[in-house]
């Protein structure tokens, strides 16, 4: 197998093919309880995966949703790794 590296020379690191629900949840802005109810109902604006008995959200399809918006800063855990008080920069055009 060969390993991806980054101009830096460290490993590349790979983004997640899927993340959990509610974090996906989280960065469509809606709650715990929302979250889990538009899933069961199968009502969820994007793809949702059973996988056992955990949901899961391809990151392909949450990407096309928020219209290809960076989210190169989130982590799998939805959490905004710049930081807990960080924006997203308006775009300019």
């Amino acid at each position: 197998m060969t390993s991806s590296t980054s101009p830096t020379g460290h490993p590349a690191q790979q983004e997640p093919e899927v993340i959990s629900l509610l974090a996906a949840g989280r960065l469509l802005g809606l709650s715990r309880s929302t979250i889990y109810r538009l899933a069961k109902a199968g009502a969820f604006p994007c793809r949702v995966l059973r996988i056992g008995g955990r949901y899961a959200v391809p990151v392909r399809g949450l990407r096309a949703l928020l219209d290809h918006t960076n989210l190169d800063h989130i982590n799998e855990d939805g959490i905004n790794e710049d930081g807990p008080n960080s924006r997203p920069t308006p775009e300019k055009g």
